[in-house]
Formats: structure tokens, C-alpha cells, sequence
């Protein structure tokens, strides 16, 4: 996936989590990358505050569940500091509430800790580029509290008036978007290019008001459109 870079400059990224085997781990992983550069590890929310604020990484990848400061607070107070930066969310399954609170704290992204490294890897290029990510499991988590409960407060309600703007391949689109998949799956499963996929999302953004493929996956679910 492209990154958004054409100059060589690698991707600065920092690890935020308490759990210092998966961090660790992870860290090693993305820093095999030729175009990913780990400036540092935190092992919690307060030290990744500070260091994101020191370092100033490209993306950080944040813990949603940490000891001292909750990922979500460490996102808000990071993404207040630095509208540019990119945080993007790690999750397990049962933190739907967590994943709420990071989406209104301004996660540009959501990750399931079991997400494979190569998704962990693509997640971190789009971010970079400006893109928002939306990894499958990550989907579910995000969108359960929607489908139960409508908990996420965004003001992305259906408009039906602008729903009906979509032309059918672009309502397709809207519904895979709903379920996790990025632009190459789509464009896989609809038998379209890349290219062409990613235009169908520029458009759907455009016409729905909408500034995310997270807000579009909000949207699509309390459309009913799944």
C-alpha cells in the first residue's frame, strides 16, 4: 500500500503498550521494515504522552487498556497536542467501550491485537499517508456498540436524502467498508482496480460529508446497509 511518500523518508513510529513482550515484539517486527523507523517504546500512557511529544513519531500505535493512563486519554492528549499525528488504536475483542472512547478521543485507526503483521504493517503506511484503517476484527469491535446500543456519539447519523446521492456500485463499496475491508479486498471481491476502488471511496466521503472510512462504516451500519 502506498504511504503517501516518495522521498525515502522512512515512517517514525512509536509502541505504546504495558505489556512488554507483545511491545516488544511488535516494535521488532515494524522495525524490519525498510521504510519504518521505531523511535522508542512506552510501556505506558503517560511515558507515551511524553514522548510522543518529544519525538515527534509520524504514527504511534496505542494500547487502549494500560495501568496509568488509558489509551484513549493518552490518544485525546496527544492528538490535542498534535492534530497531525496519527494514532492508531490497538484493541482486544472484549474493549468495545475502549475502542468507543479512543474513536471520540481521535484514534485515526483501529487494530485487533491478533491482526497479522502485514496488516499491522499496511495499517501503519496508510496512517502515515493520512488514510484511516479499519482492520476486519477491528470492525467488530467498533461497530458491535453501534449495532447493540448506538453508544458512539458521532454526528454521523443517516441521511437518506444523501444516501440516495450513491450510485449502486458506490452503495457496494459503502458496505465493504462496513465490514473491514480495504481498497485492494474491495477492488478484489468487485472485480474493479485499486485505483478505481479508492475513487468509489473519495466519492462515497465526499457525498456523504463524511471525512473517514471510519465515520463511512458508522454511517453504513446505522443505514442498515451491512
Amino acid at each position: 500500500m502506498n504511504d503517501g511518500r516518495t522521498n525515502g523518508v522512512p515512517i517514525r513510529v512509536l509502541v505504546v503498550d504495558d505489556h512488554d513482550l507483545f511491545r516488544t515484539g511488535l516494535a521488532s517486527l515494524l522495525g524490519a521494515q525498510p521504510d519504518i523507523e521505531i523511535v522508542a517504546q512506552a510501556s505506558g500512557g503517560r511515558m507515551g504522552i511524553r514522548l510522543a511529544g518529544e519525538l515527534q513519531p509520524d504514527v504511534v500505535l496505542m494500547d487502549l487498556r494500560m495501568p496509568d493512563v488509558e489509551g484513549a486519554e493518552a490518544t485525546f492528549t496527544i492528538t490535542q497536542r498534535d492534530p497531525s499525528m496519527r494514532v492508531l488504536a490497538l484493541t482486544a475483542v472484549s474493549e468495545d467501550a475502549a475502542v468507543s472512547a479512543a474513536m471520540r478521543a481521535g484514534a485515526s485507526g483501529f487494530l485487533a491485537k491478533d491482526t497479522p503483521i502485514n496488516e499491522v504493517v499496511a495499517a501503519v503506511r496508510a496512517a502515515a499517508g493520512g488514510s484511516s484503517w479499519l482492520s476486519p476484527r477491528a470492525a467488530e469491535v467498533v461497530l458491535s456498540r453501534i449495532r447493540n446500543a448506538g453508544s458512539i456519539t458521532t454526528d454521523d447519523g443517516p441521511d437518506h436524502e444523501a444516501l440516495a446521492q450513491l450510485s449502486p456500485r458506490e452503495l457496494e463499496v459503502l458496505r465493504r467498508i462496513a465490514r473491514g475491508m480495504d481498497n485492494a479486498d474491495i477492488a478484489d471481491e468487485l472485480g474493479i482496480s485499486p485505483r478505481t476502488a479508492k475513487n468509489h471511496v473519495s466519492s462515497i466521503l465526499a457525498k456523504l460529508g463524511l471525512s473517514s472510512r471510519i465515520q463511512a462504516a458508522i454511517y453504513a451500519v446505522r443505514s442498515g446497509l451491512e
